[in-house]
């Protein structure tokens, strides 16, 4: 054992581990067992000594400096930065209880049996972890697939407007000012259960407009398709039926390529003959509103196949149930929309806004044929210690904001693999979005720092003037508090006054309350409201002569809460 590197010995202490987990889930005999546990103690056993050896051997070696910086894709968020990003959050769990949704929350980590096979061509993006006591996980993906699973578990019967907010994790290549990365933040809303047809899909993409606008992200638009009818369109095309869903998600790309690389990787790749995939694009390259429905009933081919039929139907009752929410302007009925993802079994839909095209394509570009130029690489060179670097930003748009669609079939995959042979599984129709909180932060943040907005909520710094007043300045602070004003003060017995003040300034707090000895025996403080401006760009507090208005103290909570002020603070406005 001695001449065994550490390496090989780390594989061996692995191996044993993991049979010694298979023999007692195997439920195997006790002297089976012992024996396992002295082979791994042993092993462990010779991997301490080995590592007390190696520690004397290096200990005159020069120490290795920690680098600090967090992993590859992911980031922290400052104050300022939070406080945009709850903002954010807050609206957007605002809008779910106003359209009749509860929350859920499930493991960042699933049983990895349970993700697979869900996520077509971006399966390789999923985080695996290593074996955890006889378990193989990874971490989510998306929220969908987990709440599926969950669903099951609940067999299967939940009518209801479910959401959640969370972190997930893909193994993708990270642009980082874009929001595009390794863990991000996703809010999803389902709507699970059978409904007449259409309702539910209406109400989901009602629900997006809104979130949208009362996050002023701009002008945004909601493609919309839909699988039978994308799938309709490939059968009359002549797409075997097996290469259907990597050819979607080939199509899937003409956001962000070409349609001659498009077709390139349909043909060149997947082996689809040229012919079929320029029937391919002649349909994908329509655009528009309900009329684009007109179109598609006058082509006697693509309404002889049963699923285009389908899917041109359900178009039909949702355009007029749009009409009925008012968000048909918003609305791009996009043939080239394929959502590569696997379980999507209807309408798919996903919000985009000028930011979400790289720099050489349009948002609402009319057409999938763009100039055949070689694309510039969107790669940088490798680092020196050889892991690769972000995507050059220069090259990449922000990407979909928010994106979803109906699987009617996910629940009861989990339900079929779960049930005994010869029973019947129930199914459960869904249908859901999921909006990317990061994406919509790398939009946002821009505009809140162009409109100075603070950092925190503080509304009332509480100052001494004189002797400190610790225990009375502590009093008032409580009692504020105490009646929903957020307050704070400098935490120091005898602060000098101007060090207050520049507490109170630094966080940008509307109202300085300052106590005196001689006022307080009289019943009386003074509030100060302090403002701040731009100026050449920066942002810098109003200077003005006023010292401050003498309240009377059993008074100053209601003369806080009628200032407009506050009033337009506690209203959302926070500026």
């Amino acid at each position: 054992m001695a001449t065994e590197t550490t390496d090989s010995l780390v594989a061996e202490i692995a191996q044993a581990t993991g049979a010694l987990n298979d023999l007692r889930l195997q439920n195997a005999d006790a002297s089976s067992i012992d024996a396992a546990k002295k082979r791994l103690g042993e092993l462990k056993k010779t991997m301490a000594a080995m590592n007390i050896a190696g520690g004397s051997k290096d200990a005159g070696k020069k120490k290795e400096r920690l680098l600090l910086k967090t992993a590859k894709g992911t980031r922290d968020y400052g104050a300022a930065e939070m406080f945009c990003r709850e903002h954010v959050e807050r609206i957007v769990k605002d809008v779910f209880t106003s359209y009749g949704g509860s929350a859920l929350d499930t493991p960042v980590f699933e049983r990895k049996d349970v993700l697979a096979g869900k996520y077509g061509e971006d399966q390789k993006l999923i985080f695996d972890l290593m074996d955890q006591g006889g378990e193989q996980l990874a971490l989510r993906y998306d929220h969908t697939v987990p709440l599926a699973r969950y669903l099951a578990m609940a067999g299967a019967t939940v009518q209801a407007k479910i959401w959640q907010v969370g972190k997930v994790y893909r193994r993708d290549n990270p642009v980082m000012s874009k929001g595009r990365m390794r863990e991000f933040s996703q809010a999803d809303l389902d709507i699970t259960g059978a409904w007449d047809p259409m309702i539910p899909d209406a109400e989901i993409i009602s629900l997006l407009c809104t979130i949208l606008t009362r996050l002023d992200v701009g002008e945004f638009t909601i493609k919309l398709n839909h699988r039978k009818i994308l799938d309709g369109i490939f059968e009359v095309c002549g797409v075997p039926q097996a290469k259907i869903r990597s050819i979607s998600s080939a199509v899937d790309k003409l956001d962000k390529l070409p349609w001659i690389e498009v077709k390139k990787e349909m043909t060149e790749e997947k082996g689809l003959p040229s012919d079929v995939a320029d029937k391919i694009g002649e349909y994908v390259k329509h655009k528009g509103g309900p009329s684009l429905l007109d179109i598609l009933k006058a082509d006697a081919t693509l309404m002889a196949n049963p699923s285009a039929k389908q899917g041109i139907s359900d178009m039909d009752i949702l355009f007029t149930l749009l009409r009925a929410y008012k968000v048909l302007d918003k609305i791009s009925f996009d043939m080239s929309l394929a959502r590569g993802l696997d379980y999507y079994t209807g309408i798919i839909y996903e919000a985009i806004v000028e930011a979400s095209a790289p720099p050489a394509f349009a948002a609402n570009a009319e057409s999938p044929t763009p100039a055949p130029s070689k694309a510039k690489s969107s790669k940088k060179a490798k680092a020196d210690d050889g892991e690769e670097d972000e995507l050059d930003e220069s090259q990449v748009g922000v990407g979909s904001i928010a994106a979803g669609g109906r699987y009617d079939n996910l629940v009861g995959m989990f339900t079929a693999a779960a049930a005994a042979e010869g029973k019947k599984a129930p199914g459960l129709p869904c249908i859901g979005v999921s909006i990317g909180l990061d994406r919509i932060f790398a939009i946002v943040w821009p505009k809140w720092v162009e409109k100075g907005m603070r950092s925190k909520e503080t509304m009332v710094y509480v100052l001494a003037a004189g002797d400190g007043l610790l225990e009375e300045r502590i009093a008032l602070v409580q009692e504020l508090r105490e009646a929903g004003i957020k307050t704070d003060f400098l935490a120091k017995k005898k602060p000098k006054l101007t060090a207050q003040f520049m507490a109170g300034e630094k966080d940008e707090v509307p109202f300085a309350v300052i106590l005196g000895g001689d006022e307080l025996k009289e019943g009386l403080v003074t509030i100060k409201e302090q403002k701040w401006e731009f100026v050449d760009g920066k942002k810098t507090k109003v200077q003005s002569e006023d010292q401050g208005l003498k309240v009377r103290r059993d008074e100053l909570i209601s003369w806080i809460k009628q200032t407009p002020t506050y009033q337009g603070w506690s209203s959302g406005r926070l500026i």
